[in-house]
């Protein structure tokens, strides 16, 4: 079957992999498009240090169930359009005896700590099929990020009292746009790209502020009434959308991570202490946040066409990432479609 393999930063090629042979409690999925996601673009960049290549990258997935083996319940069923929870949890971990396997301290995602889906065929325990012939194969590519964001917001405990402010606008930022909005917040968007905060508005926040036009501190402070964000969401990883959401937080507020910052980021640590600030990290998704995506994707609000640049040939996976690598303000998100 083919199969798409990152070899070293900046190649790529397309090899032959056996088709995985049926076994009793998984189900057998064929792969109609995954999506490259950041990760897959810094893994082809040579940034991403979690990663050891050769690897499949992939873990945006939209299949349909080919198969399904013993012991696998009757809700699955082979012709289901499905999605894969693409994180595996080890079940004796602290995080995982908490109740939040999303956060187990051996996590191994797709495409990052073991090889990925970006393959005519998959292979996974039953568990982590989720499955709807609401949701076409195409937008199932979509759940997976936006579960990330819509993480976030519940990791924040966002209600219809809160201004939450966004910070980065793509694929897992429009999720927590969408889910603060969704629960009544007041949703302010943060990028440094117009066309990404005209789609965030059209996503339902209610401020936009082009960070690199525009003096951040004051249009927050405009919006709220000199308070700041009760909370805010930090969707980029860098020092100074880290340090931004410590300044723009209002006294005890919550801040919520979820970007990945590689550099080490020197805080001026009194701003925790006098603010009384709930500083929180956001990893993954939760099967609750899965299921949320689905409903939301479900009642036709999302504008899927919007979300997806490119969807390109297996053959061409070397050529996406390239132009993806040279212009990452006009790249969304791109599918690989098999």
């Amino acid at each position: 079957m083919k199969t798409i393999q990152i070899t070293k930063p900046g190649q790529t090629r397309l090899i032959e992999t056996s088709k995985p042979v049926l076994k009793p409690g998984h189900a057998l999925l064929k792969i109609g498009y995954a999506g490259f996601c950041g990760s897959d673009l810094n893994t082809f960049r040579g940034l991403n240090p979690l990663v050891k290549l050769p690897i499949i990258p992939g873990h945006e997935i939209g299949a349909v169930i080919e198969a399904i083996g013993e012991d696998v319940p009757g809700t699955l069923r082979p012709g289901m359009n499905a999605t894969v929870n693409p994180y595996t949890n080890c079940g004796y971990c602290l995080a995982c005896r908490n109740g939040r396997p999303n956060a187990c301290e051996f996590n191994q995602t797709f495409g990052v700590q073991r090889d990925g889906a970006m393959s005519e065929y998959l292979l996974v325990p039953w568990g982590k099929v989720i499955a709807d012939n609401a949701v076409s194969v195409r937008d199932f590519t979509l759940v997976e990020p936006m579960s990330v964001g819509f993480h976030a917001v519940n990791r924040a405990e966002v209600t219809d009292m809160d201004v939450v402010m966004v910070i980065g606008c793509g694929m897992i930022g429009v999720g927590a746009i969408v889910r603060a909005a969704i629960r009544g917040a007041r949703v302010i968007a943060v990028d440094v790209d117009d066309k990404k905060l005209a789609l965030a508005q059209r996503l339902r926040a209610h401020y936009t502020i082009n960070s690199k036009k525009e003096n951040l501190h004051e249009r927050v402070q405009e919006i709220t009434n000199g308070n700041g964000a009760d909370v805010v969401i930090e969707a980029v990883g860098r020092p100074e959308t880290y340090l931004a959401s410590v300044s723009e937080a209002a006294f005890t507020g919550r801040v919520v991570y979820i970007g990945y910052a590689k550099e080490k980021i020197p805080f001026d640590t009194q701003y925790f202490v006098k603010k009384e600030l709930d500083v929180r990290g956001s990893r993954n998704a939760m099967p609750c946040d899965f299921k949320a995506v689905i409903a939301y994707m479900k009642r036709g609000a999302c504008p899927v066409d919007e979300l997806i640049t490119a969807v390109y040939l297996p053959e061409e996976a070397g050529t996406a990432l390239e132009r993806w690598s040279a212009n990452p303000a006009d790249i969304f998100r791109i599918l690989i479609r098999f």
